[in-house]
């Protein structure tokens, strides 16, 4: 005799079903380009982050989680660019949460999700003070758009609309 589902499994089923969606290849890889333009933006916001990374030229950093893999190359402006899979990476980074939903409200809070590393540790010290020091200010590229106070409130209504979210998730 099936059971029908309650309320409270519909959050859980629902994270499953999306999960179980496959996006077409292009998408992954316009979905790869515009985060290493969100990243390279964040980046050349620090100068010393762009220091660091110019100090590691020309290496490779390749980044899986789950089933998805990333990988790039470290320019001579100190940015980074996608490379191809078939470049040996200097650095491999395998992140452990498996969960989609626990890795982006860890990341929200500022936490490091459980990850394996492994390769060339100069390169992996570079990293680690990247994650550790380097935050994107969102309400103030907000703020350059629709003004100081508008940008404000957006990003506090959304700060209240992810943590709403992210309690009717886990009840």
């Amino acid at each position: 005799m099936a059971i029908a589902p309650t309320l409270q499994d519909l959050p859980a089923q629902f994270a499953q079903f999306i999960l179980q969606l496959k996006p077409p290849p292009w998408l992954l890889h316009e979905l790869q380009d515009k985060l290493v333009i969100l990243l390279n933006h964040v980046l050349s916001q620090e100068p010393a982050a762009l220091e660091r990374l110019r100090r590691q030229q020309g290496r490779h950093i390749a980044v899986a989680w789950r089933e998805h893999h990333l990988q790039w190359r470290i320019t001579t402006a100190g940015l980074l660019e996608r490379a191809t899979d078939q470049t040996k990476a200097d650095l491999r980074v395998q992140i452990s949460e498996n969960s989609p939903l626990n890795l982006v409200q860890g990341l929200v809070k500022g936490d490091k999700p459980a990850m394996r590393i492994e390769g060339d540790v100069m390169l992996a010290s570079e990293i680690n003070w990247l994650v550790d020091h380097v935050r994107w200010d969102a309400e103030e590229d907000l703020s350059r758009i629709v003004g100081d106070a508008a940008a404000h409130h957006i990003v506090s209504v959304s700060k209240r609309a992810m943590q709403s979210l992210s309690e009717f998730v886990r009840k």
